[in-house]
């Protein structure tokens, strides 16, 4: 996809849209990926990425699935009627992957979302 200026900072993104070096990620840079894919960020778009980041950053690199991603919101938000479908409202192309890509992290070398 080559390199997108946020900020006056140029940030370099792979062919896929994921940001190259995890480093280079803002909540800027969020922005600018889901505004790419006609996304505007509301808090819970927000609770997915931070808790998709602090996953990443602090549990071994760990991304988790949907349905862990379920489990972990159902939590966050106290509602236990949070289901997939609620997060794919939020991220249609994916939850873990889509949000995965907003929060400045890798492509997840799983299959399947679910």
């Amino acid at each position: 996809m080559g390199t997108v200026t946020v900020e006056g900072r140029d940030i370099e993104l792979n062919d896929k849209g994921y940001v190259v070096n995890n480093q280079d990620w803002t909540p800027k840079v969020a922005e600018y990926l889901a505004q790419q894919d006609s996304l505007p960020l509301s808090d819970k778009h927000w609770d997915v990425i931070n808790y998709l980041r602090d996953e990443f950053f602090n549990n071994n690199e760990n991304q988790p699935n949907t349905r862990n991603l379920v489990k972990a919101m159902q939590k966050k938000w106290g509602d236990k009627s949070v289901n997939a479908k609620a997060l794919y409202d939020l991220f249609p192309h994916d939850p873990s992957k889509q949000g995965g890509r907003i929060a400045g992290l890798p492509e997840s070398r799983r299959k399947g979302g679910y």
